[in-house]
Order: C-alpha cells, then sequence, then structure tokens
C-alpha cells in the first residue's frame, strides 16, 4: 500500500511538472523565461509547478480580456457616432515628414483617429495646473467629468471639493472615478468628502472585490462639457503646490489643458471606463459636442491596458525611436525599460540620434531606483546620457523626438504602466508644444547632474549588487 502511495505521487509530481513545462513552452513568449520556467517545473517537482502556478501565470492580461470579452468594457462604436469614426489623411508639419511611418503606427494600433486642430498647452507645476482646472469647473454647464488615481480632498483637493458640490447643485452632472488602491494615498478620503451630495463617485476595482495590486486605474482626466480637457501626470493633492510643501515632501510635475476635436476621445476613454465600473452606459448627446479646431496640433488620444491586443504605449515608443534621426528627450520618474525598448534605445543612438534620459535624483520609491541603476550601464556604455534632477521629486512623464513629437500623459516607462495598468497618453505632432516641451527639458538638463559611466562603474560593490538584486523583481515593480 505505501509503495503504491509513493508511485501515485511520484506520477502526479511527474504529470503536474509536464502539464506546468508544456503550458509555459507553449504560452511564454520570452524564450528566456520559457527556459528558465520549462527548467525549474522538470528539476523542481511540485515545488517548480506551485511557484510557476503562482508567480509564472500571466493572471493579469488574461483576466482584463476576460472583462472584456464579458463585455464590462465598451468598444469606441458603441461610444461615439458612428459619423466620429470617419477616418481621414491626416497632414504632418513640413519638419515631421519624416515621422510618417511613425504616424503610420499610431493608426495601425489605436482605435481612435488622429484629429487636427487641437491646442495642447503644457501647465508647469500645481500653481499653473490647478488654478485652471479650478476655473473650468466654475464654467461648467452640463457635465463634469473627472477621473484620477489619487484625489486627496485635504488641501487643494477641499477646493476641488467645493468646486464640484458647487457645480453639482447649479445642475452640472458630475462624475468623478477615484482608483480605490490610489485613494489609500489620501489623508481626507473623497467619499467622505461627496457623502450626501449631488456628485456621483465611483471608486475603480474596489479592494473588497479582490486585492488587484495591478490593473489599476491610473489615468488623470477632467472633461468638462465636452468642450475642453486636462490631462497628463498629476494627481489631485497639495504635495504638487511647492509653496505649501517642503522640499523634500513636494512633488514637480506637468499636466496640459486640451481643447479641440481630440477631447471626444478622452471623453470617451472617462464613459468607457464608467461604464466599466458601474454598468451605466451614458448616451446622452452633452457628452460629445460639435466641437471647433482651436489650434494646430495633430493629436491622437491613445488609450492602454492588459486588456489591449497591442502594447500600444510601448510599440509607439520603440516607432518614436525607429523614427527618429535629431534626438529623442525622455523624462520619467520611473525607468525599468524591458529588452525591446532597451535595445531600440541603443540602436536609436548607434544611428547618430541624440538620447537623453532625465530621471530623479531621489525618488519616492527605492526599489525602483535601485533597479533602474543597474540598468544604466547598458546604455550609458553606447553614448545615451543619463541625468538626475534634485529634489523635488519630479513625477513628470515626457518623450520628446526630433522637437517635433511628444508623448504625454500618465504612463512611466517601467512594466506596471506599459503592461500591468490602464494608461492614457497623448500623441502629439505640434510646434509650438515641442518649443515648450524642449524649453522644459533644457532647463532639466541645466539643474541636473549627468550622471557619467564611469561614476556607475566606480560605484561599491554592495550597491550593485543592491541594484542588480532589485532588478530581478523589475517585471513586478
Amino acid at each position: 500500500m505505501d509503495h503504491l502511495l509513493i508511485a501515485l505521487v511520484v506520477a502526479f509530481s511527474l504529470l503536474l511538472s509536464l502539464t506546468a513545462a508544456g503550458h509555459a513552452l507553449l504560452y511564454k513568449r520570452d524564450s528566456r523565461s520559457a527556459l528558465v520556467w520549462v527548467s525549474l517545473n522538470l528539476t523542481m517537482p511540485l515545488v517548480g509547478p506551485i511557484c510557476y502556478w503562482c508567480m509564472g501565470i500571466n493572471r493579469i492580461s488574461r483576466r482584463a480580456r476576460s472583462w472584456q470579452e464579458s463585455g464590462r468594457w465598451l468598444s469606441r462604436t458603441e461610444i461615439f457616432p458612428p459619423e466620429d469614426q470617419i477616418r481621414f489623411k491626416p497632414q504632418l508639419p513640413d519638419c515631421a515628414v519624416h515621422l510618417s511611418d511613425l504616424l503610420h503606427i499610431e493608426e495601425r494600433i489605436s482605435t481612435t483617429r488622429q484629429h487636427e486642430g487641437n491646442r495642447i498647452v503644457a501647465l508647469i507645476g500645481g500653481e499653473s495646473a490647478y488654478p485652471a482646472m479650478l476655473v473650468a469647473i466654475r464654467r461648467a454647464q452640463e457635465t463634469i467629468n473627472l477621473s484620477s488615481y489619487i484625489f486627496d480632498a485635504d488641501g487643494i483637493g477641499a477646493e476641488f471639493v467645493e468646486h464640484l458640490i458647487e457645480a453639482a447643485d447649479r445642475g452640472v452632472e458630475v462624475r468623478v472615478i477615484i482608483d480605490s488602491l490610489g485613494e489609500k494615498y489620501s489623508r481626507r478620503s473623497p467619499r467622505m468628502a461627496f457623502r450626501g451630495t449631488q456628485v456621483q463617485l465611483v471608486r475603480y476595482l474596489p479592494l473588497r472585490h479582490g486585492a488587484y495590486i495591478n490593473l489599476r486605474n491610473h489615468r488623470k482626466l477632467l472633461i468638462v462639457d465636452g468642450q475642453e480637457a486636462f490631462t497628463g501626470g498629476m494627481n489631485i493633492r497639495s504635495r504638487h503646490l511647492h509653496a505649501s510643501s517642503s522640499v523634500i515632501d513636494s512633488i514637480h510635475d506637468v499636466h496640459f489643458s486640451v481643447t479641440g476635436p481630440v477631447v471626444a476621445d478622452l471623453q470617451g476613454t472617462f464613459l468607457g471606463d464608467w461604464y466599466f465600473v458601474t454598468g451605466e452606459k451614458l448616451h446622452n448627446h452633452c457628452f460629445f459636442p460639435v466641437i471647433e479646431p482651436s489650434g494646430n496640433a495633430l493629436a491622437c488620444c491613445v488609450s492602454d491596458g492588459p486588456d489591449r491586443e497591442f502594447r500600444k504605449i510601448e510599440q509607439i515608443i520603440i516607432g518614436a525611436l525607429s523614427c527618429a534621426k535629431k534626438n529623442v528627450y525622455i523624462m520619467t520618474p520611473y525607468f525599468i525599460p524591458d529588452r525591446e525598448i532597451i535595445s531600440a534605445l541603443v540602436t536609436a543612438k548607434l544611428r547618430g540620434v541624440d538620447i537623453r534620459i532625465v530621471l530623479p535624483g531621489n525618488n519616492n520609491l527605492p526599489f525602483v531606483d535601485w533597479a533602474s541603476r543597474a540598468m544604466l550601464w547598458e546604455l550609458q556604455a553606447s553614448g545615451i546620457r543619463v541625468f538626475y534632477q534634485p529634489p523635488p521629486f519630479v513625477h513628470t512623464k515626457l518623450l520628446l523626438a526630433d522637437n517635433i513629437w511628444s508623448l504625454i500623459g500618465s504612463a512611466n516607462l517601467d512594466t506596471r504602466s506599459l503592461r500591468l495598468n490602464f494608461e492614457l497618453n497623448l500623441s502629439v505632432f505640434d510646434v509650438e508644444l515641442s518649443a515648450t516641451i524642449h524649453r522644459h527639458f533644457e532647463l532639466a538638463f541645466a539643474c541636473s547632474h549627468e550622471m557619467t559611466l564611469q561614476e556607475v562603474e566606480q560605484r561599491p560593490l554592495r550597491l550593485k549588487l543592491r541594484d542588480n538584486l532589485a532588478r530581478l523583481f523589475s517585471p513586478y515593480l
């Protein structure tokens, strides 16, 4: 009997190992990852399959896509009127003709169209962004739709609460989406602040429905009357106001005011998220008024997440690196690129493109900073320049190519933004906006410390070991 039991355990362990190894062989796209998991499953019975079941299977994309297939998300044709889906051949500025392949990539992978006639203005810091947003809320007449990863209802957030309640009291339909994990960063919850008011507030993936550390809604959006929008990387919290925060606590960021036809796509993104959370499909035509051209920017809304067939933001970044001829400037608080982006950066540099990366000198997430530093030598060995900005912590996310194309929005250059969470960016061809962003980069270069390859190589062994240990966990940071 004992021999039979042992034989059954051995047979079960062998079957489990073969099944897990076969699953890894079939579904792991990265050959190195597949080799590791196949080897682990075959050489460590029971332990290998258990580890693979817990950490190796990508449940994030599978769960997100199952939500999409179940109808929890609306398609673009279900949100927009049919006439808004007509495609046209956009006209690039003369100085951006060489980036036509990048435009073609965006058209192929994005479900939204390119829009001409937009005006996009950079708002540097909370001192510029918050007053402009509050003014827009005050003049709202029909609808206000706000989505924020973090909404601290204290400090500047209390002003937003007051203005939103006043708008709702005068008959404006006010809807607010906050991420339930991002809500934990708030000293005062907006749920308590809006309780008993006309403001409709919902939480994205409440934690009581599952411990979703990933699949977070990282988008930042404010759309007023379907005509005017604000987006970028700025949450609603007083730490974005330097005057009311210490240098150590304050956060520097850039937000953007958006007018023109692309606002309709931003509205559609919000309404899709609202439907996902509430099941309410909003048909009122006031959400999509006729929008007249207001500027010269050619813009495309890029809404991305693990439910998508393509990693749209990542592929657009790689496309920009492939098409750029002069320069590519990147500013991001969290820099943990995968092998594809590292290869694209190195290849672009070898073609003669001036590539510069600007990172915060003091990062609020030490493990991310350590993993990032472990990757720098490979980039710097190819001649890519890396700058570290002094405090306050710089939360800005910008990418500028050839001083004419920019990628702005909520996505960082890390696995969490590019694969695990829901993000929103704008791809913009515009001379005026690009000039503003270029000046912002020049100011950053001037005040930052350029980290040389020699400095990286001369760091103490204990720091190198620490950083490379953190790098092993980069897919989860």
